[in-house]
């Protein structure tokens, strides 16, 4: 997921460059959602090995 918020990170930055602005605001919304839906959920996975007491591997 991370690598997604990457991705759409990448094509705003090179359609911002070429002048495609309401592209590369589209993009970097998305990517800034992902990365958003991404630390929800490492957090979240983080909070539930705590909780079980699993050492981490």
């Amino acid at each position: 997921m991370l690598g997604w918020a990457l991705v759409f990170l990448v094509i705003a930055l090179i359609a911002g460059v070429l002048g495609f602005t309401s592209i590369a605001g589209a993009s970097i919304a998305i990517a800034k959602l992902v990365f958003l839906i991404f630390l929800v959920l490492f957090v979240v996975s983080l909070v539930m090995r705590l909780i079980r007491g699993r050492p981490v591997v």
